[in-house]
């Protein structure tokens, strides 16, 4: 499943890998963290429509299990950098640890850094990455809810700052 969305949004969100609902459509984020994560970008902003959405890894892990990092690392290097490097987005939202790790090429502790925007390159492409929860854990925990949510909010902030630039 290699993602879907205007290959000139500027916009683009990466997660960490479909799930049963999305292996069985083709399409990222369709299941029910999926229909949370639409929410968010309206509490952004943004229409669904308007964004790229992907994943690290194109094809489900057996039995929804996170990604190995051997599967993280082959499909980012077949799949990923190549999709980074055609869009050229100016702003990236990692949906996750997985998907935050690998554009910085670094472990990542969502719960201190999650809200944050920082600078990034990846693939030989510079952009704003901002980092976030995967939708899915909002699904299991109110608070994780409500600082997605939060999160998403100053995402609608950043997007009216960099609309200036």
């Amino acid at each position: 499943m290699p993602g879907e969305g205007p290959w000139d949004a500027g916009i683009m969100l990466i997660g960490e890998a479909p799930g049963f609902n999305e292996d069985q459509q083709g399409r990222p984020f369709v299941g029910a963290a999926g229909q949370l994560l639409t929410e968010l970008l309206q509490m952004a902003g943004l229409e669904r429509g308007s964004v790229y959405i992907t994943n690290v890894v194109k094809c489900r892990p057996p039995n929804n299990r996170d990604p190995m990092p051997d599967e993280v690392r082959t499909c980012a290097d077949e799949f990923l950098k190549k999709q980074v490097k055609i869009l050229r987005p100016r702003l990236v939202v990692s949906l996750g640890r997985i998907s935050a790790a690998e554009l910085l090429g670094r472990p990542v502790s969502m719960s201190r850094e999650h809200g944050r925007i920082v600078d990034c390159e990846y693939a030989g492409v510079r952009f704003k990455l901002f980092l976030s929860y995967h939708p899915a854990a909002g699904l299991y925990g109110a608070g994780v809810r409500k600082q997605l949510e939060e999160d998403f909010r100053k995402l609608g902030s950043v997007l009216r700052l960099l609309s200036a630039w």
